[in-house]
């Protein structure tokens, strides 16, 4: 009798058990820092939702994780501004919806003129909504050098040999080592500038310890093999990471200016749940997310009150943008890095 009763009450027990909804899921791709556990279970809960979250470190891999199947396995995504419209030009990104995303109000008044951002924006579509950002400037250790760099040639400078970091990526390497050339437009360089930038990279290899691609690698680095000068792709959330390992390092935006990145987020068209990738996205736009941001990874948010202008100073920050060739940019990267000899960058 008990087993039948127990076997009659599982039985029943079935269809309610079935008809439980199941958690809609979202996949999101992001940056270390932009998707954090705590922030990730909070948005579980409260939109009965499991999150996928895959990491990437590197434009390249962002660009490769989004071609791994057609349609693309994921839902939202952070990138930067050169990114988007390069995403958005590829048809991989669906016009927002603003009035879905209330939390917008929040931000301040420079990156709600999405218009105004270059690489957000095509026609009257609009593809992505700013994030966080930062400066790509120099970061030095106060003991090594003792006053702030005034120029991105700092980075060349003989006395630092064997004590210069260098981010891995061709796109910003070649876009900085312009810049320090005196080039005007960094992101559409001429053949002859392309190859002038090549050597310059080549020559800058004589003082590497070596490249990075994390700013946890670059920490780990720069305090164990004593780094007198890096350049900080990751900016201030770098120096923030320096400074919670004891490192007494400074920073400085160089005369010639500094790179800077704007990272947004977008929905990947085709996204299997839009509605929640909205959720998403506005909930990223929570002050207690921005605030977090900021104490946690040493980056600007975009609510925090600046007077609504345009972030930093804007005479000296150079938002990047999509560049004269990938291609080519990468060619030539794989034979810097690689170590091949100047001499075959001279023709």
């Amino acid at each position: 009798m008990a087993l039948a009763l127990a076997l009659a009450f599982a039985t029943s027990a079935l269809p309610a058990a079935a008809a439980l909804p199941q958690p809609a899921v979202l996949r999101v791709l992001a940056w270390p820092g932009y998707a954090d556990d705590d922030w990730v279970s909070a948005f579980e809960k409260r939109f009965h939702a499991k999150v996928e979250v895959t990491f990437v470190d590197s434009d390249e891999a962002l660009w490769a994780r989004m071609h791994s199947a057609n349609p693309p396995p994921f839902d939202v995504l952070a990138a930067n501004t050169a990114e988007i419209a390069r995403y958005a030009r590829a048809g991989l990104l669906t016009p927002l919806d603003l009035s879905a995303i209330p939390n917008r109000a929040r931000q301040r008044r420079y990156f709600r003129r999405l218009g105004g951002i270059p690489g957000l924006v095509d026609g009257h579509d609009a593809y992505a909504i700013p994030f966080t950002y930062s400066s790509m400037g120099l970061i030095y250790d106060r003991k090594q050098v003792a006053a702030a760099p005034r120029s991105m040639l700092a980075l060349w400078d003989p006395r630092y040999r064997g004590k210069v970091l260098d981010f891995n990526s061709a796109e910003h390497n070649f876009s900085f080592a312009a810049l320090a050339l005196g080039y005007s437009d960094p992101f559409h360089l001429s053949p002859k500038q392309m190859r002038a930038v090549a050597r310059k990279l080549v020559q800058l290899r004589r003082n590497l310890l070596t490249y990075y691609t994390l700013p946890e690698e670059a920490t780990a680095l720069f305090v164990q093999h004593h780094v007198a000068l890096m350049f900080g792709n990751y900016g201030t959330q770098q120096v923030a990471l320096l400074r919670r390992a004891g490192a007494d390092v400074g920073y400085a935006i160089p005369d010639e200016g500094a790179l800077a990145w704007l990272d947004c987020w977008a929905i990947v068209k085709g996204a299997a749940n839009p509605a929640l990738a909205y959720d998403w996205i506005d909930g990223m736009l929570e002050p207690s997310i921005g605030s977090e941001l900021t104490q946690r990874e040493g980056l600007a948010n975009t609510l925090l009150p600046e007077a609504d202008q345009t972030p930093g100073d804007a005479r000296r920050l150079i938002w990047i943008e999509r560049v004269e060739s990938d291609g080519e940019r990468a060619a030539l990267w794989r034979r810097i890095e690689s170590g091949d000899r100047l001499v075959n960058f001279l023709k």
